[in-house]
């Protein structure tokens, strides 16, 4: 079989969907590898490194997208126009593995089903001991927490480390972080080892030990008890009345802190606002918010997906995709990930698609002309489908 690797069309994707490291675990495997031209560039992996690493170099994204596989980094509901100009390339029976945004955009789905493709979104990896390895997730939002530090850190007008100099003591500054998951996580570790006073909220009560793990101090705010996780660990949309009895608790915090980073999202749903006008108006001039939530609308009542710009003194940075700014890093986890996927469905050199796997099933958006995928469909409007026939022992 042939896997194809095509360039990423997205505007301002630098990542690439697999890194010439990763050729010789696939060729190992029985696979070949086609890699449309210059589609590493970006990332920095020039065409001689997957030349070398044994990959074949494809001219067009025509001979790319005839391989049995193809993957990228983003596809379908994740890419340009939906993907319609890649599915148009696909053929019945095909599978096609990325990340493709399905809980948010589902139409691209119908396409594919309509195109016969089996389709993979790795997104909805289950989050289960044997799939960690497959988590884009967890990999790319652990270097944008990392990433969201460095903007602030280089945005504050003052330093992060407490100085003891003959001119005097420089305090630290204090850093709050709001989300503990994977980017919250590595956003207090990146902030701690740069020297600030570092704090951490999440209405998982349950990730306050990992919190004080990396060093935060864990706010702690007397708020309605409610189940606040939701399936696969991932927090869960709360109601209206939490989410304002919540600002109340955190505005001291926010106002006291010299930069806020937010990272809270809820899969297939809009991110809470979680800091408001208010709230902003609160801190000091010269404050930082960064708000890794903005692709899903902005954990900040202020934030401009895409844009940085000063509310009443305070600076307002709501970035996009920031793995794609460290391409390089975020195609080689991304690479790890999508590596390992393919030897979870490729066995002894032939494709198996179990859909009583768990993760094959939980991944698996469209196959034999239908979305299989049960919240997908209910996002559709579409009916459940009869559960599939077991696989023969």
């Amino acid at each position: 079989m042939i896997v194809g690797v095509p360039t990423e069309i997205s505007p301002g994707e630098r990542r690439v969907a697999l890194v010439p490291s990763a050729l010789a675990a696939l060729k190992k495997a029985g696979l070949e590898i086609r890699v449309q031209a210059g589609a590493g560039v970006a990332a920095g992996y020039p065409d001689r490194d997957y030349e070398g690493a044994g990959a074949t170099l494809a001219a067009g994204r025509e001979e790319v997208f005839a391989a049995e596989i193809v993957v990228q980094v983003r596809a379908l509901g994740a890419a340009a126009g939906g993907g319609h100009d890649d599915v148009a390339l696909c053929r019945r029976g095909q599978l096609l593995i990325g990340m493709m945004d399905p809980l948010s955009v589902p139409e691209p789905a119908t396409a594919a089903a309509r195109a016969g493709i089996s389709a993979f979104a790795l997104e909805l990896m289950p989050r289960i001991t044997r799939a960690q390895s497959m988590d884009v997730l967890s990999s790319q939002a652990n270097l944008a927490g990392f990433k969201a530090v460095l903007l602030a850190a280089n945005a504050l007008p003052r330093i992060f480390p407490m100085m003891m100099t003959a001119a005097g003591t420089v305090t630290p500054a204090r850093v709050f972080i709001v989300g503990a998951g994977v980017a919250g996580l590595q956003a207090i570790a990146t902030a701690k080892r740069l020297g600030a006073v570092v704090s951490a909220y999440d209405v998982r009560a349950a990730v306050k030990e990992q919190v004080e793990s990396v060093g935060a101090r864990f706010i702690e705010l007397e708020v309605p008890a409610q189940s606040a996780e939701g399936t696969g660990g991932y927090a869960r949309a709360m109601d209206a009345d939490f989410y304002q009895r919540q600002a109340e608790l955190m505005a001291p915090v926010v106002g006291d802190s010299d930069v806020v980073i937010t990272t809270a999202a809820v899969p297939g749903q809009k991110a809470p606002v979680l800091i408001s006008k208010a709230m902003v108006e609160g801190m000091r001039p010269g404050s930082v918010v960064v708000d890794l939530a903005a692709e899903r609308g902005g954990n900040c009542e202020v934030t401009r997906p895409g844009e940085t710009y000063e509310h009443q003194g305070v600076l307002i940075m709501g970035p996009l995709n920031l793995p794609s700014t460290v391409a390089y890093h975020a195609s080689q986890l991304y690479a790890r990930n999508v590596t390992t996927f393919l030897a979870h469905l490729i066995k002894g050199g032939a494709l198996t698609l179990d859909r009583e796997d768990e993760i094959t099933r939980e991944t698996l958006v469209s196959f034999e002309g239908e979305v299989v995928h049960t919240r997908i469909r209910e996002k559709l409007g579409l009916p459940p489908l009869a559960a599939p026939a077991p696989v023969p022992s």
